[in-house]
């Protein structure tokens, strides 16, 4: 798994995915994160046991164990790993369910959501996230 404490697997297709994985490697000043888009090669050995629609219903955070988390569950591993995210991964493991909530309701609307996003502010996110070593959907 390389240097990185876990994978976040994202769909490299979708601005607002984009986008807030850039913003998650802003925060991650340590580099214990490293993104890989869904249908990437390398994260076919992560998700073999899920299938399709499973692998593209969300987002995955894979520790260097081998422990997968998806959806508002990987909230509170990705937070810990994380300056100063402890507090809240604090909160959203104490309220796993809300967290589901909460991370679906943005994901059901991430085409809305996406149209807020600038294309500029998308290309800065890929720039972000390929010197992180993605591979990185050319789409916008």
């Amino acid at each position: 798994m390389s240097s990185s404490d876990a994978i976040v697997l994202y769909d490299a297709d979708c601005g607002v995915c984009v986008w807030l994985m850039g913003k998650v490697l802003a925060w991650d000043r340590r580099m214990r994160i490293r993104p890989v888009a869904l249908d990437a090669p390398e994260a076919e050995p992560l998700l073999r046991d899920l299938g399709q629609e499973e692998r593209l219903a969300s987002w995955h955070l894979v520790t260097a164990g081998g422990r997968r988390e998806s959806g508002g569950r990987a909230l509170g591993p990705l937070l810990r790993r994380l300056p100063g995210g402890r507090p809240f991964a604090a909160i959203v493991e104490r309220f796993p369910g809300a967290a589901d909530v909460l991370y679906y309701g943005v994901a059901g609307r991430r085409s809305a959501l996406g149209r807020l996003v600038t294309s500029g502010a998308k290309r800065r996110a890929r720039r972000r996230i390929a010197r992180r070593g993605s591979v990185a959907s050319s789409a916008s």
